[in-house]
């Protein structure tokens, strides 16, 4: 009678170490001493089914599949592993949004291609940064050349007046036609091309040497550079304007800076600009009230509604905080779903009490089919603190946003997670 019970038993093991299946076993059929261990081979099935289910689920790269009971020690290492690549994902969402900080280390040879294009990204980054300052200088370099550049300009398009100090008539114009004295008609056509021409007529400062740029006001918003000084004309006491287009050049330098400074999704600041201005706040001891906001639920509203929503989602929260406060404070966007906002001046009980206003106002508003909310934590910088870093200050605001987040949590248990 054992071998029978004993047959029926490694059969039934069999069936579920192989995968095959089992038939349905009726535990009379087995003697007393024997259903004990039946039972728990039932729950080794149960163990082996589950196990089989979820690492179907995660080699389809399903990472919202929920994670097996704990009592199931056959998925230990698959749950490790489930943990570690929505960890993943959080890190390649925060390079995709700009912050290059993230590292990871306890992955081997993935860590190291991970980290690696980080570090990339982040180079690219400064290298931005590095072309900026290059054209900048280039510009001042330039107006250090403009002595060369009176002696070149018959071969270029700037243009030259010589003005008499005197009278204001215009003695030479590199525009002149060929033979004869300045065309009245071309006069008409220079005025009409600068607007600011009557100034250069009756320019009266008596600086031997000054460079002004100047909005010429016309829809195509163009620039000039004007470098004047006095000098002998013909023996008549003369003033020299050299007038450059620069248009093209401040469009440059202009979007140069906007793509080194601003976030490319939403518009506002980014994490480099914010790095750069709270160092001068800390260096230069000034007075600010700094809030960091984490937007609640982001993955949550990617992984149900898509990552199309999920951006409409960033814009509503980041067009809410911008119309709430004046265009000259800082608000930049450090991380996917993180922010901070900056003020000068010790205002914390403000802050609070207006942010406080604005997160009911979020809160109360439906964008869309899901609840909108997110958490902050504010910290005063009084500039008096010794040895100020930038790494304790957002520690520190985002222990309080985490209290806030607890509490929201409580609210609204489904999207902040």
């Amino acid at each position: 009678m054992n071998d029978k019970n004993c047959e029926l038993l490694l059969e039934y093991l069999n069936n579920i170490l192989c995968g095959c299946g089992t038939e349905p076993m009726n535990m009379k059929n087995l003697d007393e001493s024997y259903r004990e261990l039946f039972q728990g081979l039932q729950r080794l099935q149960c163990a082996v089914n589950e196990l089989d289910a979820y690492s179907a689920e995660l080699s389809k790269g399903n990472l919202a599949a929920e994670f097996p009971k704990d009592t199931n020690f056959l998925c230990r290492n698959l749950k490790s592993l489930h943990k570690n690549l929505n960890r993943l994902t959080w890190q390649a969402q925060q390079i995709a949004h700009g912050d290059s900080s993230q590292h990871i280390d306890h992955l081997g040879d993935f860590s190291e291609a991970f980290n690696e294009m980080a570090e990339h990204l982040e180079k690219r980054e400064a290298r931005l940064k590095e072309e900026t300052e290059k054209i900048q200088r280039h510009a001042e370099m330039l107006e250090s050349y403009n002595g060369l550049l009176v002696e070149m300009l018959s071969k270029r398009n700037e243009w030259l007046l010589v003005v008499d100090q005197n009278n204001k008539e215009i003695l030479y114009c590199n525009k002149k036609k060929h033979g004869g004295g300045v065309d009245e008609s071309f006069c008409r056509t220079c005025k009409s091309r600068l607007s600011f021409q009557s100034e250069l007529l009756n320019w009266k400062e008596t600086e031997q040497y000054s460079v002004r740029e100047i909005n010429s006001g016309d829809d195509k918003d163009t620039y000039y550079r004007i470098t004047s000084f006095p000098i002998e004309w013909k023996e008549r006491h003369s003033l020299v304007h050299i007038i450059v287009d620069i248009s093209d050049e401040k469009r440059t330098a202009h979007n140069l800076t906007s793509k080194a400074y601003h976030d490319p999704g939403t518009g506002i600041k980014n994490r480099l600009f914010f790095k750069e201005y709270m160092e001068s706040i800390l260096t230069e001891h000034r007075e600010a009230t700094l809030c960091y906001l984490d937007l609640d639920g982001l993955k949550y509203v990617n992984d149900k509604f898509g990552h199309l929503e999920g951006d409409i989602y960033i814009q509503n929260f980041v067009e809410l905080i911008r119309s709430s406060f004046r265009n000259g404070d800082t608000f930049a966007r450090i991380g996917g779903d993180e922010f901070c906002l900056v003020l000068t001046g010790c205002i914390g009980e403000l802050m609070n009490r207006k942010m406080d206003e604005i997160l009911k106002r979020f809160q109360s508003e439906r964008y869309s089919d899901y609840q909108c909310s997110f958490s902050y934590g504010i910290v005063q910088i009084t500039g008096k603190e010794k040895d100020p870093s930038l790494d304790g200050i957002l520690h520190e605001a985002d222990e309080i946003m985490y209290e806030c987040k607890r509490r929201n949590k409580e609210k609204y248990p489904e999207l902040v997670r």
